[in-house]
């Protein structure tokens, strides 16, 4: 079977994303499966190739902060400063949609998630094609959907390759994901943020910059990328563990995995997967780990969670959802 091109030029990334192919790109968070926003075509295969459900809104990815105006309309003031003070970064904000974010995009509802990426090769192509009319890109994470997302090119070349190599598609090869979980996604249409999704811009970022309350979501919040109960899972089972009872496991465990701080000491037998020092670290090393241990066949993840009110509610977050298995 053909291989998967993978790329590092942009222009010929480019040129694929504007002859109706799709791409995977890096950006800080994880990689995307990117499509031109505005064909419609290519924005059905993106959710093809990830077996994702059809009414499940799409990130629309742009080049630059004035390019949220194409998509979302009457910004509230604090999210103006929000986004002026972040991007490019890993925010994305949810606003009422303009007439250019069509219903294949946004799941059929009145709001789009918009965000400028923070990786130089992600904002380059994006600035290159508009010169090709293309307003922006659709780029879910690059993975079967409710997987572990890519941090890595390879990730994506073994999860999507096939599927990609058959239908002309390519990979831009970014190198290692900077941050490696996904972004903080903000509902902007009120007087106060509300996060539907946290991740590395936290809610004391978010009060900081804006001078305004984070206020608590409400059950008529728009639906978002990643807000399943069971999300972000690695064909192992993911067990959450405090370091005192991973201190007391027998040897029945002594083929599981370990995901953890450097402070915390491997048990005897357990196969560690990284040795992340801080929580920027291990939010960074984590999905990593986990493919690795689905590459080494491991049948159990035990994770020890960092402790704490920033990065470490995105960590707890994702991994509570990795954790979750949905009954057949």
């Amino acid at each position: 079977m053909t291989s998967v091109d993978v790329l590092t030029d942009v222009d010929t990334a480019a040129a694929r994303l504007t002859a109706g192919h799709l791409c995977a790109i890096p950006t800080e968070t994880v990689y995307g499966l990117a499509a031109n926003a505005g064909d419609a075509s290519a924005v059905a295969r993106v959710f093809v190739a990830k077996g994702r459900p059809s009414d499940h809104p799409l990130i629309v990815h742009v080049a630059d902060v004035a390019n949220v105006y194409e998509w979302i309309h009457d910004l509230p003031e604090w999210a103006v400063v929000l986004v002026n003070a972040v991007w490019p970064g890993p925010l994305t904000i949810v606003g009422l949609r303009t007439a250019l974010a069509t219903d294949d995009i946004t799941g059929g509802q009145d709001t789009v998630a918009v965000r400028v990426p923070a990786h130089p090769l992600a904002l380059e192509l994006l600035s290159k094609l508009r010169d090709h009319n293309v307003l922006g890109l659709v780029a879910p994470s690059a993975n079967s959907f409710g997987h572990v997302s890519p941090t890595t090119a390879q990730h994506v070349k073994d999860e999507l390759g096939d599927y990609l190599a058959m239908n002309g598609d390519v990979i831009l090869d970014g190198g290692q994901c900077e941050v490696g979980v996904e972004s903080t996604i903000v509902l902007a249409a009120g007087d106060q943020p509300v996060i539907l999704r946290p991740g590395a811009i936290t809610k004391s970022d978010i009060e900081r910059i804006t001078g305004v309350q984070v206020a608590e979501a409400k059950g008529n919040a728009p639906r978002v990328s990643g807000a399943l109960a069971s999300h972000y899972a690695p064909v192992a089972e993911v067990v959450l563990i405090d370091a005192e009872k991973l201190e007391s496991l027998g040897d029945e465990h002594k083929d599981a995995g370990l995901i953890a701080l450097e402070s915390i000491p491997t048990p005897v037998g357990l196969s560690r997967l990284c040795e992340p020092k801080t929580s920027s670290e291990f939010a960074a090393q984590l999905y990593s780990a986990m493919h690795e241990a689905d590459r080494k066949n491991l049948p159990v993840i035990y994770v020890v969670a960092p402790a704490g009110t920033g990065i470490e509610q995105a960590i707890a977050d994702r991994l509570a959802r990795a954790a979750t298995r949905v009954k057949e």
